[in-house]
């Protein structure tokens, strides 16, 4: 009778906690979802266009500026296993944002001061917007606009796979 209780018990109880867990995790999430308001005059800044992003890259980030060169280094060899970006059915482009494994249209904006952003439909420098610090064809350095996940991830260097 006793070892009937944990073999029924064990696998309900299971059950019950991973449905807990389940809850406590979504609960926050409707916070971090794209938002979906469109924001008045969101336009692409001349300087840059979709079509800069668009192509396979290596990635590396560094936290600290006088790692800049060796983290170039890092994103080149990074182009073993490229990130790809591709383009977006709304003229944007499809990348990752923090902490979700999902692709997303992301859009260039361009802000105030002559800053650009990349990010949701959203008022530029949006909390979950980067910010673009260098755009060239052979490279992109980029930092979260948000300073827990810019202190978590760093600035990103991006190098052009040939």
């Amino acid at each position: 009778m006793q070892l009937h209780r944990r073999i029924v018990l064990g696998p309900l109880l299971s059950i019950g906690i991973g449905l807990t867990l389940a809850g406590c995790l979504s609960s926050g999430e409707g916070e971090r979802a794209p938002q979906t308001q469109v924001a008045a005059a969101i336009t692409v800044p001349s300087h840059i266009g979709p079509d800069k992003l668009i192509g396979r890259w290596g990635i590396a980030s560094f936290h600290n500026e006088k790692d800049r060169k060796r983290t170039e280094t890092q994103a080149s060899a990074g182009c073993s296993q490229p990130y790809v970006i591709t383009k977006g059915a709304q003229d944007g482009v499809m990348m990752h944002v923090a902490d979700d494994p999902k692709l997303y249209e992301l859009r260039l904006k361009a802000g105030p001061g002559g800053r650009t952003y990349l990010g949701f439909e959203a008022p530029p420098g949006d909390l979950q917007d980067r910010e673009i610090l260098s755009a060239t064809d052979s490279m992109l350095v980029m930092r979260f606009v948000d300073p827990d996940a810019h202190r978590r991830y760093g600035t990103f260097i991006y190098v052009r796979c040939r």
